[in-house]
């Protein structure tokens, strides 16, 4: 039996109905959040489809240390709490230092651990000890196998809600690919998976001091990850990609969003009639 990690009331699992995790790359400003966060929840609800928002309060893993990496962790909270308060929404947010977790603990409902922090011991046990469910991201240098080692270790420090994240295997230089029986293989620890459509679309380094990306293929991978039967589809949406702070590049167009979260469903709704 697929493992259940509820979030809310939202049950996360292989064999549930899919989940889409959607919202900005990192908080770009106040009225950008809140706007985009109002238009996910509305697309979702009108198509009945269980929505957790997402976005960084700090992108600490950047190419340039020019680059844009957020309001940080003080004004990221003041954000997602009046997201919270507005929208009633459950949010997901990544950290990357343990002195991060106790704050963000407070109002976020699901911790991630990014892909390159995967495997940092000490940054699992703390995120466990906030007893929140964490969505840990495969490390692009990672087989699927190895991810077990990572649930074990989250079991032995008492946290047994764990998601896990296909972010894309790194394929040579400035590439990615995923491997589609790979995600079957995460599937069989019967933990939830969740595809990162958004980011297994980078070509890393791709623009010399910032990624590259091909959002333009957002819908053939996820509809993909539907077909597979999988806990949830995880998408960053901009407004305007083209003038986004951060990974514009792979994000999806709000305004295609709909069309794609409804083909999403479509796609789900048949595997998981197969079950």
């Amino acid at each position: 039996m697929s493992k259940k990690i509820n979030v809310g009331n939202i049950s996360l699992s292989n064999s549930s109905q899919i989940c889409i995790i959607a919202g900005l790359n990192v908080l770009e400003n106040h009225d950008m959040t809140i706007d985009v966060a109002t238009s996910l929840k509305k697309i979702t609800k009108d198509l009945d489809i269980p929505f957790i928002f997402k976005a960084s309060f700090d992108k600490a893993n950047r190419s340039s240390v020019n680059s844009f990496r957020g309001p940080g962790l003080l004004d990221g909270i003041k954000i997602f709490e009046e997201v919270k308060k507005s929208l009633n929404v459950p949010i997901i947010t990544d950290i990357h230092d343990i002195s991060q977790i106790e704050e963000i603990a407070k109002v976020v409902d699901i911790i991630q651990i990014p892909a390159f922090l995967c495997r940092q011991t000490d940054l699992i046990e703390a995120a466990c000890k906030s007893n929140l469910p964490l969505n840990i991201k495969k490390g692009q240098f990672l087989s699927p196998g190895q991810m077990v080692n990572i649930i074990d270790k989250c079991s032995s420090f008492g946290n047994e809600n764990i998601l896990l994240c296909e972010r894309g295997s790194s394929f040579g230089y400035n590439n990615l690919i995923v491997d589609f029986l790979g995600v079957s293989e995460l599937k069989e620890t019967q933990n939830p998976v969740i595809l990162d459509v958004t980011h297994s679309l980078q070509l890393p380094g791709g623009q010399g001091n910032s990624a590259g990306g091909r959002s333009n293929q957002a819908l053939d991978l996820a509809l993909c990850g539907a077909a597979i039967g999988l806990a949830g589809i995880f998408l960053e949406v901009h407004p305007d990609p083209k003038a986004a702070l951060c990974d514009g590049p792979s994000a999806t167009n709000l305004n295609d969003f709909e069309e794609l979260a409804s083909k999403i469903k479509s796609i789900d709704d048949l595997r998981k009639s197969l079950n």
